[in-house]
């Protein structure tokens, strides 16, 4: 996925680093002056899409629809500082429109993850066990807590992820904690499980 994004993404086409607003009024002039944010967000956005989609192909489709509709909509933003919460609102929908029109498959093989070479084939086994019921916790949370911990996941702050959600900043971080407290219960509940299944 990495060399997917540098690929549609290179190094030499980053923008300078000028405001989100500055930008955005420039490209609500000229829709051609879209471009920097388009560079400065494609990435991000791009491993946003990936993340839920687990499928390049899906994922890049989505980048590009998001980007589509943040493009035609652009005239009806209002300046609030928000821009990237208000992509990512742009994305939540893309990807629920995508589970809406097609069931959603998992790969069970956890592929591309990194492995320490150091490690012994049990300790490679067992971390992949553990990211994948890591995974598996975070689907079987609510709708609303899993995207508050997915757009945490991708570097949102507290208040952008208020805005991509629509809810208040106060709301959005009961969210979280409420979504946090499930996984820990959930994980715990799955270690000692395991645990119990090994020692019989």
């Amino acid at each position: 996925m990495v060399a997917f994004l540098r690929r549609i993404n290179p190094a030499h086409d980053r923008p300078a680093i000028e405001p989100d607003a500055v930008l955005v009024a420039r490209a609500q002039l000229d829709r051609e002056s879209f471009a920097p944010l388009y560079g400065r967000y494609l990435e991000e956005i791009g491993r946003f899409c990936y993340v839920r989609l687990r499928d390049e192909e899906a994922a890049r489709d989505a980048t590009q629809q998001v980007f589509a509709q943040a493009l035609a909509g652009l005239a009806r933003y209002r300046e609030s500082g928000q821009f990237r919460a208000w992509l990512y609102t742009i994305a939540r929908h893309v990807l629920a429109n995508h589970f809406r029109e097609r069931r959603p498959t998992v790969a069970l093989e956890v592929t591309g993850e990194r492995v320490d070479p150091a490690s012994s084939p049990e300790e490679t086994a067992t971390a992949a066990l553990d990211r994948l019921a890591l995974r598996s916790a975070v689907a079987s949370l609510p709708d609303d807590q899993r995207m508050a911990i997915e757009l945490r996941l991708a570097g949102l702050t507290g208040l952008e992820i208020a805005a991509a959600m629509g809810r208040s900043h106060a709301a959005a971080r009961k969210l979280q904690l409420r979504a946090l407290e499930k996984l820990r219960t959930d994980l715990t509940a799955s270690v000692a499980a395991e645990e119990s299944h090994r020692g019989t």
